[in-house]
């Protein structure tokens, strides 16, 4: 099982290294990872491997979604079933 992190906003420093740090507390492996920073916006795309994480997806969604809140940047989870889903129609 995969997901699909989303991650734009204001580039700051240690935005890479936050979202990193969450997905390895729950013990989701960072599969790959592009990023781009236009001018001073910053925008990435993490898939992750979520087959063997220690507590709910949800968890660790929410805890990515605070840390967006914290950092002013928009970071959104979403599992891979429902990212495959949105574009198959």
């Amino acid at each position: 099982m995969r997901a699909v992190i989303t991650v734009i906003g204001k580039d700051t420093v240690g935005i890479l290294a936050k979202v990193s740090a969450v997905c390895a507390k729950h013990q989701a492996n960072i599969v790959e990872v592009t990023q781009s920073v236009l001018q001073d916006m910053f925008a990435m795309i993490m898939l992750v491997d979520i087959s063997k994480i220690n507590k709910e997806f949800s968890v660790m969604a929410d805890e990515l979604t605070h840390l967006g809140e914290e950092m002013n940047l928009s970071i959104h989870t979403m599992h891979e079933d429902i990212f495959n889903s949105m574009h198959r129609i």
